[in-house]
């Protein structure tokens, strides 16, 4: 399930890199074709708001697709924060030792 979900996490990321391209740094047309060279298919404000709504829809879906490959990441592994570790009993109680330096008297 994870190895789905990393697919097309990273086909998403893909996608998203690809749209976000072709925008404008402007808010025009296609940047790549240069302005409205479609041939009259849309017109420049058609396009630009065809490539924003798409890049938000690619976001928002990558967005969840990181949230649920987080949660699943989460669910997987043990539990590894040292405040959820039970502390080690010693055996016996300490003893005192000898002064490793002889007091002076």
């Amino acid at each position: 399930m994870t190895a789905v979900i990393l697919v097309i996490h990273l086909l998403l990321a893909i996608a998203l890199v690809c749209v976000v391209l072709l925008q404008r740094s402007e808010g025009g047309a296609l940047g790549m074709g240069g302005g409205g060279g479609m041939g009259g298919f849309m017109t420049g404000r058609a396009t630009a708001d065809l490539l924003t709504r798409t890049t938000t829809v690619l976001a928002a879906c990558f967005m969840a697709s990181s949230l649920t490959l987080a949660i699943l990441a989460s669910n997987e592994r043990q539990p590894s924060s040292i405040l959820d570790q039970p502390r080690p009993v010693p055996l016996a109680p300490a003893q005192p030792g000898e002064p490793s330096v002889p007091l002076a008297r």
